[in-house]
């Protein structure tokens, strides 16, 4: 998991396993909770399961701010890669 593209390939794959979400549905404006239906307790267990792929602690303040598919990738772009925005 190295570029943003595959990044956001393994998430999509979460959202679809896990929360049952329609791969048509993701992309990378959608809205965690508006669009795609992730609630507080899901949003938890997408934490969780980046953890493991990641095998890094994801900090909760910087998982606040997220909203957007494309914001989750940002932040384990920044976790796997050590990037920036």
């Amino acid at each position: 998991m190295n570029s943003r593209e595959e990044i956001f390939a393994r998430i999509s794959a979460i959202l679809q396993e896990l929360f049952e979400v329609d791969a048509a549905d993701i992309h990378l404006q959608a809205n965690l909770y508006s669009d795609l239906d992730i609630d507080s307790i899901d949003a938890v267990d997408l934490v969780v399961e980046l953890q493991k792929i990641t095998g890094k602690r994801i900090k909760p303040e910087d998982f606040k701010s997220v909203r957007t598919v494309q914001d989750v990738v940002v932040e384990v772009d920044k976790l796997v890669n050590g990037t920036t925005a």
